[in-house]
């Protein structure tokens, strides 16, 4: 009987370890299966990452370094003889990272999913409040967007449209990819070239007081050229006749009936959607809720989402969970303003006044700036 017992636990002993061989060579068979079919990736990564995406955007505005997002591109000068970048992203030194995490902070492997062409662009106008408008819809989850500006279709339209695919971040069915360029909707050859891409492409343009805006455009000039002569001296043409130099990009952007008439021969008006940057500033969730109608979204975007940062003058993103700091944009924005005399100012009202009136007949909205 004791040898009996005794070559029963040998075999017991064997055929158990057998088994733990065989459990253990499924596993590891699993295992290269899910890597080969890509799902390896989207494990979660080391723990930088997720702090990477809840960094506060005046963290990533310090750390940006000095360096152009396209170094084969010259820089164009402006009439004021300050250089124009081929983009000014905000998180230019982290868009490497953020392609592998949505904004709502999952994981995202860099080959799940497909690159597709925007099916929405932000298309103006500068200093109208576009990056504010993408970073509030970044915090959407069916929402992917390149970060930096791409600025193909005014630019770098030679490069190609394969070019311009492959800049997007991956989507997955459902989500929706974007960009935002605003320099587009003055450009003339930007709606034809982007129809030429799909004339179903869903267009927005974030407006805002033009006088205010030209301001805020000489004021962000004048932060990298100090020397720049006074708006007054820009703005007028003479200052005894007090006529208005619309030869000035400052002044020209804000003609906004005028290039929406460049736009509407290749889109409909139904396809626009004009957000106003003032409201933009003053109730961020409503005009959110407007602009994810538009796209066809889920209203995700909520009050629950922004606080007033009354040092900065507009609102910022509450703090993520997990994250120490709220988000609020850049240093960049919310400069002062420099004092530009009563009555310059009155000129400028004056010059624009029929074409706003013009643009709210276009737009079917009255946006209240006279």
């Amino acid at each position: 009987m004791g040898c009996s017992g005794c070559r029963f636990r040998v075999n017991f002993g064997k055929a158990l370890s057998k088994v733990s061989v065989f459990f253990t060579m499924v596993l590891i068979f699993t295992y290269f299966f899910y890597c080969l079919t890509g799902f390896c990736d989207s494990a979660p990564r080391a723990a930088y990452r997720q702090e990477t995406s809840d960094l506060d955007y005046d963290i990533l505005d310090d750390l940006r370094p000095p360096r152009r997002l396209f170094p084969d591109a010259p820089f164009q000068r402006n009439r004021t003889g300050s250089e124009d970048a081929p983009a000014e992203p905000l998180q230019n030194t982290l868009d490497s990272e953020k392609e592998t995490v949505q904004s709502n902070g999952i994981p995202v492997s860099n080959t799940f999913g497909t690159k597709r062409f925007p099916q929405a662009i932000i298309i103006g106008v500068k200093k109208g409040g576009t990056r504010a408008l993408l970073e509030f819809l970044r915090i959407h989850p069916d929402v992917r967007a390149f970060g930096a500006e791409p600025h193909f279709f005014d630019r770098f339209y030679d490069k190609g449209l394969e070019w311009y695919r492959n800049l997007m971040p991956r989507t997955l069915d459902g989500q929706i990819t974007m960009e935002k360029t605003p320099s587009y909707f003055v450009t003339k050859e930007a709606p034809s070239r982007i129809c030429t891409m799909n004339c179903q492409t869903k267009l927005i343009v974030v407006v805002r007081d033009p006088v205010t805006r030209a301001v805020s455009d000489y004021t962000q000039t004048l932060s990298k050229n100090p020397g720049l002569p006074s708006f007054q001296s820009l703005a007028l043409k003479n200052s005894s006749t007090g006529l208005i130099d619309t030869t000035w990009s400052a002044v020209r952007i804000g003609l906004y009936a005028k290039h929406l008439e460049n736009w509407l021969q290749y889109f409909p008006l139904s396809q626009f959607l004009f957000v106003s940057g003032e409201r933009l500033v003053s109730d961020p969730a409503g005009e959110m809720g407007r602009v994810q109608d538009f796209l066809g979204l889920k209203r995700v975007v909520s009050d629950k989402h922004f606080y007033f940062n009354q040092t900065k003058g507009f609102p910022c993103l509450k703090k993520p969970e997990g994250s120490s700091r709220p988000r609020c944009l850049g240093k960049s924005k919310g400069r002062p303003h420099p004092q530009i005399p009563s009555e310059v100012l009155q000129r400028l009202r004056d010059f624009y006044r029929p074409f706003n009136h013009r643009f709210y007949q276009m737009s079917g909205q009255d946006f209240g700036w006279d």
